[in-house]
């Protein structure tokens, strides 16, 4: 079961995401305090990391930036009070990889917790093999039966997205949150653009296709 640690100074809303969490499916740690997360963290496995910016003895950026320092690169899920540019450049800077802003709409929280969790997944795997053709990381490359294709990093991003799920079918909005961000304003269609690219590269490929899902998004499909 995954292990979500939620650092947060107040206790009732601490108890509110355990049991948003806990009814999602995970196993949920709690920590008072930016020290109390560090004393858990170094003695028990955790998947994802959420923790408020203003807590007493070590705030979040603090903590963020202590596990970024010792080179520990647990998803980090920062909560803020403010939506301002100064305060999510200070989670950005400190090492966090998304943000909340208080108060917290807890179906979102799901949605960010699901998402970021799926991204590290998909970023410790640096190499996928489906039959004869190899995705590398590394290189952004996939290559199959001798032949080498280097990839710009969103199209790799996105076929390693999509091959990681197979057959798993991903909306446009889905897969804009995944590789360009809940924040992006970039249009949905960049989505099209770059499937139609993947599509000419990889449409002798005998091991994966992408399929279009009319009406909902894509797919892919292995052989």
């Amino acid at each position: 079961m995954l292990k979500v640690l939620v650092a947060e100074d107040n206790a009732d809303l601490r108890q509110l995401m355990k049991i948003h969490l806990n009814r999602a499916g995970y196993m949920v740690l709690e920590a008072g305090d930016g020290l109390e997360a560090l004393d858990i963290l170094a003695e028990k496995q955790v998947h994802l990391l959420i923790v408020d910016v203003m807590m007493p003895n070590m705030d979040g950026c603090e903590l963020t930036a202590s596990l970024r320092s010792a080179n520990i690169d647990i998803p980090v899920l920062m909560l803020t009070a403010k939506g301002t540019l100064e305060d999510k450049r200070a989670g950005f800077l400190a090492g966090s990889d998304d943000y909340l802003v208080k108060p917290v709409d807890m179906d979102e929280m799901l949605l960010h917790v699901g998402a970021l969790l799926r991204r590290s997944h998909i970023s410790q795997e640096k190499e996928m093999v489906i039959g004869a053709t190899i995705l590398n990381e590394d290189r952004l490359s996939v290559s199959c039966d001798g032949q080498e294709i280097f990839l710009r990093r969103k199209e790799f991003q996105l076929l390693f997205l999509l091959l990681s799920y197979s057959g798993r079918i991903f909306t446009r909005q889905m897969l804009m949150d995944e590789i360009w961000g809940y924040d992006s304003e970039t249009d949905q269609r960049t989505v099209d653009v770059h499937v139609k690219r993947l599509r000419e590269k990889f449409n002798e490929n005998k091991d994966f296709s992408i399929q279009t899902v009319r009406g909902l998004g894509y797919k892919a499909v292995t052989k």
